[in-house]
């Protein structure tokens, strides 16, 4: 039987309500296959906010494909193109920018875990799954689909593709050609993207067009700064330029950067600076910052420093309940929410204009995910409209947290035609065992890394301003006239002095008091997964009053905390700042003497 996208001819050339990317991606993929006719796998890059999903919708008419798969990294992305194939839904996409005028539309299956049966996938036209559903060789879909089943596969977000699933897919469908789409061409272990790329709109010209917002970097630049190892206690001052060249090269030390309290606070404070001249210019209050954390208890660290001068910060974490984590996400989406601090949680997927600063407190090893997490502040608030004070987000930085290569990457990234891609061939033989691309814990492990490098003291901080695009041309002119006089960017970028965000006691007091509620629930978490305790189960409930392992340790540890610092059960309320600063030096001996009573 013919399918829909063999049969109909949709409306893509001249199409006002497809977006320029989405025309011409069409046009690309079927320029290539038409002229390459026995070449399999391919890929395509835009950005983030240009219109992939619909590109992805538009794809397999592009190679009149006879049956599609469409594979993404995860359940939320798979659902949202769902709805983009959808015809119950008066929104799905070939309605609403009239690629097609009626029916018949392609018919979409999804495979959801016991609700789709193998008849659902012989009916359709286009199948829509995340790649949890498809791994391991003994996978029954696998299994029970012949090797011919689908002739186009569709990777989204195909920098993920790094295992042995996703491999395992084309293995499995050896004739199916493959387009990989993605916004970086690098994949998250820092090799290219599989295929060639044959189709790229560069972020610039979606900056221009206004499908995402005009980007800038903010880097903390301190004079001097002053450190210890813990190793030897010896205090080490070192110059800016060595502070970037240990961000380099020393690992110890980029996390130090980030989560040494004295080079902490300048990165909130930097990114407040700039979230409330965003909401100044804007005059709008629903401007928010994101932030990228290391690990649980960093994630506790950069709320409490947010919190204490005066805004509405949160985290979400995949070692959180997912109904927490969620209500937090409809706080954020509410506008009940100034900051919201993540470890990898928001990706792909997550579409929140209001997102337009992303503070840097995560150490990243490769341009991939850089891109990614910088993708989430680049979402346009005015769609198609460059010129909008709504549409502008920057990413705040330490000079020692090796940022600045990432950033030069990513301009060059941003400004690059189809030649920068064109060198970026194709590799063989990957070597999918080293897919670490981040320098993160987000997974509790038996052995917790500890942070071998304290900063104390920086001088002179001052803050520097990187844009990502020249966009005024007059400028251009100029700077090239610099150039040839010998005048570099770094003697005429913007800088100015550093300035501290104020707070008060009592902020401070508030938010150390939750900050130790929640560190205490990560520990005791953390404890029972060391010592395989179930935290759902009854053994710790000696006097059976109906409480489960969780609940006892904590508050075990609840009482030695009062106790350390002579109050009574529930009068918390009452603790003082010292007392609170107290009890955080003294927080391990407080929880190992609960531990020692109870285990």
């Amino acid at each position: 039987m013919t399918s829909v996208f063999e049969a109909r001819v949709p409306n893509i050339a001249g199409n006002q309500h497809l977006r320029v990317p989405q025309r011409d991606g069409f046009q690309a993929i079927f320029d290539y296959y038409s002229e390459n006719p026995i070449e399999r796998e391919v890929g395509i890059i835009l950005p983030v906010g240009c219109g992939k999903s619909g590109l992805i919708t538009l794809s397999p008419f592009a190679v009149k494909s006879r049956r599609c798969l469409v594979v993404t990294p995860g359940l939320n992305i798979a659902s949202q193109l769902f709805n983009d194939f959808d015809p119950t839904i008066e929104s799905m996409f070939y309605k609403k920018c009239r690629v097609l005028d009626g029916q018949p539309y392609p018919e979409p299956a999804e495979i959801r875990g016991n609700a789709s049966n193998v008849s659902d996938l012989e009916e359709a036209d286009v199948v829509i799954t995340n790649i949890q559903q498809l791994q391991g060789a003994e996978n029954r879909w696998l299994q029970s689909l012949p090797a011919n089943f689908f002739d186009l596969i569709l990777f989204d977000e195909a920098h993920h593709n790094v295992a042995e699933s996703w491999d395992l897919l084309r293995r499995s469908f050896p004739d199916a050609k493959i387009i990989n789409f993605s916004a970086t061409p690098r994949r998250a272990d820092g090799q290219v993207m599989s295929g060639r790329v044959i189709y790229s709109f560069p972020i610039v010209e979606a900056i221009e067009y206004g499908y995402v917002k005009r980007l800038k970097a903010v880097v903390l630049n301190p004079r001097t700064l002053r450190y210890v190892r813990r190793q030897d206690g010896q205090e080490v001052e070192v110059s800016l330029e060595e502070v970037r060249r240990l961000g380099e090269t020393d690992a110890d030390f980029r996390r130090s950067i980030v989560t040494s309290e004295e080079t902490l606070y300048t990165i909130v404070d930097a990114s407040i600076r700039v979230l409330q001249r965003i909401r100044r210019e804007t005059e709008n209050d629903k401007h928010k910052i994101i932030a990228s954390a290391l690990n649980f208890q960093h994630c506790i660290q950069i709320v409490e420093a947010y919190q204490a001068r005066g805004l509405r910060a949160a985290y979400v974490h995949s070692l959180q309940d997912g109904a927490e984590n969620q209500r937090i996400l409809e706080r954020l989406k509410n506008h009940e929410i100034d900051v919201i601090v993540q470890v990898r949680k928001l990706g792909e997927g997550f579409d929140h204009p209001y997102l337009s600063v992303a503070a840097v407190f995560s150490v990243f090893k490769e341009l991939s995910p850089f891109v990614q997490f910088v993708g989430r502040i680049m979402r346009a608030v005015d769609q198609n409209d460059p010129s909008s004070v709504n549409n502008q987000g920057t990413v705040v930085f330490h000079a020692g947290s090796n940022i600045a290569r990432l950033w030069s990457d990513f301009q060059e990234f941003s400004q690059a035609d189809q030649e920068f891609f064109d060198k970026l061939l194709p590799m063989e033989d990957f070597d999918f065992r080293n897919s670490n691309a981040i320098e993160n814990d987000p997974i509790p492990s038996s052995k917790r890394r500890e942070v071998n490098i304290e900063v104390r003291a920086q001088e002179e901080v001052s803050v520097v301003e990187i844009p990502l695009i020249l966009e005024d041309d007059e400028v251009k002119r100029a700077l090239e006239l610099l150039r040839l006089k010998g005048v570099t960017l770094d003697d005429i970028q913007i800088a100015y002095q550093h300035q501290p965000v104020p707070t008060t006691r009592q902020r401070e007091r508030q938010a150390a008091r939750t900050t130790l509620d929640n560190l205490v629930r990560n520990e005791v978490g953390y404890i029972l997964r060391e010592r395989g305790i179930n935290p759902y189960g009854k053994d710790l409930d000696r006097h059976h009053l109906g409480r489960n392992n969780f609940v006892v340790l904590k508050a075990t540890v609840d009482r030695k905390i009062n106790e350390f610092v002579g109050h009574e059960a529930g009068t918390r309320h009452e603790f003082t700042r010292d007392e609170l600063q107290r009890i955080r030096q003294n927080l391990r001996e407080i929880i190992e003497e609960a531990v020692r009573g109870i285990l």
